[in-house]
């Protein structure tokens, strides 16, 4: 069954407003964590911010599948693993800024820019918003844990700096279940977008001074 074309149109209209929700939910997501101290009432609001925001996540994600035209199942998951990813858990969104990206470019009608800017680019920005959700995430998990060696926010930022980079230090490492799922994706994501970058710049170098040569 076809797509509905209906869906190219929801994708344009949806997906700034979308973005911006997900920064929104992000910024109620750190409050929540960062400011424990907070009245009862300013935490019910930030929760209230939080749960709305991911109801509109879902009602997207549902609004996507019905207007696609595929029958949902194990298949459109693995279609569409990454939305269906950053649906199941919001503070994942960043890695839809390549739909983002693609929007915008469809709006604007400007030249597509090339392969080694877009991926330092998104390799970049989602290294920025995913570090911070999991630097969250992982203080949330571990500050009041027996045993703890990540106590502070900025004991939490230093561990996700080392961790994306693969530097693993060891000096502060999570020892809650919940912190140290959280360290194995990291992990992965640390490979992987210190690969897609490091190996887009290598191209990109190569390609340059063998222009250079030819001329």
């Amino acid at each position: 069954m076809e797509a509905d074309p209906r869906l190219s149109r929801w994708e344009n209209r949806s997906e700034l407003p979308l973005f911006a929700a997900s920064l929104v939910f992000l910024g109620a997501y750190a409050a929540h964590v960062l400011a424990p101290d907070a009245p009862a009432d300013v935490h019910d609001a930030l929760l209230a911010v939080i749960a709305a925001t991911w109801a509109m996540f879902v009602a997207d994600y549902a609004v996507r599948w019905r207007l696609s035209g595929v029958r949902f199942g194990p298949a459109y998951v693995r279609r569409h693993l990454i939305d269906t990813i950053a649906t199941a858990l919001p503070l994942l969104r960043p890695l839809r800024v390549v739909q983002l990206y693609e929007v915008i470019e469809r709006r604007q009608e400007q030249p597509r820019l090339s392969l080694y800017v877009r991926v330092i680019a998104y390799g970049s920005m989602t290294a920025l918003l995913l570090g911070f959700a999991s630097a969250l995430a992982v203080y949330q998990q571990e500050r009041n844990a027996p045993g703890a060696t990540i106590r502070t926010f900025g004991d939490s930022l230093w561990w996700v700096s080392e961790t994306l980079t693969t530097v693993g230090y060891g000096d502060v490492t999570p020892v809650t279940p919940g912190g140290r799922v959280i360290a194995a994706f990291v992990m992965v994501l640390g490979l992987a977008l210190l690969g897609a970058v490091t190996g887009s710049f290598s191209s990109w170098l190569i390609q340059t001074f063998t222009r250079e040569d030819e001329k």
